[in-house]
């Protein structure tokens, strides 16, 4: 159900449309964490709490709504950057009702997980804004790609990042043929230094931070991925953009699932092969580039533009930079007949759907196959 509230900026930067959001929330983080350790061999089988949920209507962003699409999109592209920097990256006007309330992981010394948090003038809404991949192949590189690069292989991989004989894994989890060891799987994602641990401790300093406020999670690419895991953890709105799939991180982390995830959105389109699924093989452009980029399955909802079919986008990884979403994708409403010249029924943003019946790693056989000294 959409709500009449609005947040304003400046006449050219943006006006957020918001909705009630239906979410579930962890009795506790504490709760979720013992929840979450619980499957795994060196977890406590013995430990008698259940996980229990909340249910809450929360004021999130209206993802019908293309304007605000596109401005969260902008927001999104501002996790790349450091304002009045002169790195050369766009910074976009948010207007005066947002504040920059502070950057994170942008010291001199971080090389990893970046973005801002953002908040409205009267504390009411937070977003935290995460960074994705930062590589030439993506458009940019710089400190933090080598961090980068080992989380998408480690999250969106079949196994370890092993395409072929060539490749030097990640993790030591290969078996064999086509078999890889589930558990090793499932603990080389528990290292602290990576980013979904380091995306919990934030989101806790934020709402402890901000206590009164509603808490939205927004990223592109690797970032939005991070964002629907963390959104899952903590039970905020997420609205993501060429995000690759994150399902199958999801039960490698053996987050608990909540009653619904219906609370994340995904936005992309077509011609990205990245959120589609399609950028692996060996003679991919992701492949190539040194990533494994092979999952697909995303959870919550997708709002998919087919800009293939209608646009007539040449599929290419090109197309994948924040940039393109704003300039181009968001840019006019998807029903707007000055896109390719022809009347459309559309409306003028794709509906969101759940994606069903999705399969990812079907030619991979997951099992106990190395005993663990053998990791």
């Amino acid at each position: 159900m959409s709500s009449q509230n609005t947040i304003h900026g400046t006449r050219d930067s943006y006006t957020l449309m918001t909705r009630m959001t239906k979410t579930h929330r962890p009795s506790s983080f504490a709760s979720f964490a013992r929840a979450r350790m619980k499957p795994f061999p060196w977890g406590d089988e013995d430990e008698p709490e259940e996980l229990s949920w909340s249910e809450d209507d929360v004021l999130g962003p209206d993802v019908t709504n293309r304007e605000s699409l596109l401005h969260l999109a902008k927001m999104t592209n501002n996790a790349y950057a450091y304002p009045n920097n002169g790195d050369g990256r766009e910074w976009y006007d948010l207007g005066h009702n947002w504040n920059i309330s502070f950057p994170f992981g942008w010291e001199e010394d971080e090389d990893g997980f970046r973005g801002h948090v953002f908040t409205t003038a009267d504390n009411s809404t937070v977003v935290i804004s995460i960074k994705g991949t930062s590589a030439g192949l993506f458009g940019g590189g710089g400190p933090t790609a080598r961090k980068d690069k080992l989380n998408d292989n480690l999250l969106f991989s079949c196994c370890c990042a092993r395409v072929d004989f060539t490749w030097k894994p990640v993790c030591g989890c290969y078996a064999g043929g086509s078999k890889c060891d589930q558990d090793c799987l499932e603990a080389s994602l528990m290292e602290d230094t990576l980013f979904y641990p380091i995306g919990t401790n934030l989101y806790n300093n934020v709402s402890y931070m901000y206590p009164n406020s509603t808490i939205w999670l927004i990223g592109h690419s690797l970032g939005g991925a991070l964002a629907s895991l963390l959104g899952v953890t903590f039970g905020a709105p997420v609205v993501t953009f060429e995000a690759p799939g994150e399902k199958m991180a999801a039960a490698r982390l053996h987050l608990p699932s909540p009653p619904s995830t219906q609370h994340i959105t995904h936005v992309y389109h077509t011609a990205d092969p990245i959120p589609m699924g399609t950028c692996n093989g060996v003679i991919s452009t992701c492949a190539i580039a040194g990533y494994a980029m092979e999952s697909r399955c995303h959870m919550g909802k997708s709002i998919i533009y087919d800009t293939v079919t209608k646009w007539e986008w040449n599929v290419d990884v090109r197309t994948h930079p924040i940039k393109v979403i704003v300039d181009k994708l968001l840019a006019k409403d998807w029903n707007d007949p000055h896109n390719n010249g022809s009347v459309a029924k559309e409306p003028a943003v794709p509906e969101a759907k759940p994606e069903d019946d999705c399969v990812e790693c079907y030619s991979w056989e997951y099992g106990q196959f190395l005993e663990p000294g053998e990791w």
